[in-house]
């Protein structure tokens, strides 16, 4: 970054607190040594149109501050740019934030812009359409139909939990075929999701329990309980593991890494993309390596291998010479 000026795009409705003292908190820290051009989000203009025009402009950064929406909107405006994206999550569940090693308050969050220093992370598009987190197939897609902008509001991170739950109640499988550069796989499942980042609260992302935003690669995990008990069982599992950082070893969930991710169903699914609907299945998924430049931490990690055994009806096809 030559120049210390940015973009400030601003969710003035986002999260639980105040907002006017959230913007003072963070103009008091960045205006410091940066040069902050202020623009809102409203029902009528949203974060990827501000950060659009921003591209536009030729902003030298561009800093969003707001829900996981806000922020995958305008970061998805980025993917190819070289601009780099200062993330200031104030959500509900600030998913982007974890998953990218951004710290979930203000304060800290302006320090790691502060640092200036920056990470190329892999970003993806999805039937045409940016991803910078996830597309969930099936279960979490209905979970997120079901959380509600009033229920978040009300209980937060909850409002997942108990739209889970209450999906639980209407949990059915239905038959995938998933074909990347080298095999076309065959299964059934209730839950499917590929992930390009994913935070340890995406429990069903996490088959691998190590998704790697940087490798050129995405991560799909396969969730195929053959009740709902098992499903619960599943669940609690991948939260397990997700959090001692261990990969899943239950027979009813598989996970592989592509680079690419051709997706049908029978019946058709609903697809989330970065917590939004996007419509049904079939689904194109392919990873845009290195695709988005972010003020970040250093960290290090750690390659996590693919396993497919025990998924029910599962048959496995290799490609001849990528065909």
């Amino acid at each position: 970054m030559t120049t210390r000026s940015a973009c400030l795009i601003f969710n003035p409705v986002a999260g639980q607190g105040d907002s006017t003292q959230d913007l003072a908190t963070i103009c008091g820290i960045l205006e410091s040594e940066i040069d902050l051009d202020i623009h809102f989000t409203t029902e009528e203009i949203g974060a990827d149109k501000l950060a659009h025009e921003a591209v536009a402009r030729g902003a030298a950064a561009i800093i969003a501050s707001g829900g996981d929406g806000t922020l995958s909107a305008a970061a998805a405006a980025l993917v190819g740019t070289n601009i780099p994206f200062g993330i200031i999550p104030r959500g509900t569940a600030n998913a982007f934030a974890t998953a990218l090693g951004i710290p979930q308050t203000i304060e800290p969050a302006c320090q790691i812009i502060l640092q200036f220093y920056t990470r190329n992370v892999d970003a993806a598009y999805c039937n045409g359409q940016p991803m910078l987190l996830l597309a969930g197939i099936g279960f979490e897609a209905e979970t997120i139909e079901l959380a509600d902008r009033e229920a978040k509001n009300r209980f937060g991170m909850l409002a997942y939990i108990l739209a889970g739950i209450q999906q639980l109640r209407n949990l059915q499988a239905f038959e995938v075929e998933i074909e990347t550069e080298d095999k076309i796989i065959k299964a059934n499942a209730a839950a499917l999701t590929v992930a390009n980042a994913a935070p340890p609260t995406s429990v069903l992302a996490q088959g691998p329990a190590g998704i790697i935003v940087d490798d050129g690669l995405l991560d799909l995990t396969i969730v195929a309980p053959a009740t709902k008990l098992a499903a619960i069982a599943a669940t609690y599992h991948l939260f397990q593991t997700a959090s001692m950082g261990d990969p899943t070893q239950r027979d009813d969930i598989g996970y592989l890494r592509a680079k690419q991710f051709k997706i049908k169903t029978d019946p058709p699914q609903k697809v989330a993309v970065d917590g939004e609907i996007i419509g049904t299945t079939p689904i194109d998924i392919e990873c845009v390596p290195g695709g988005l430049t972010i003020f970040a931490p250093l960290v290090e990690e750690e390659v996590p291998q693919e396993k497919l055994e025990g998924l029910p009806n599962l048959v496995v096809e290799l490609k001849e010479d990528g065909k």
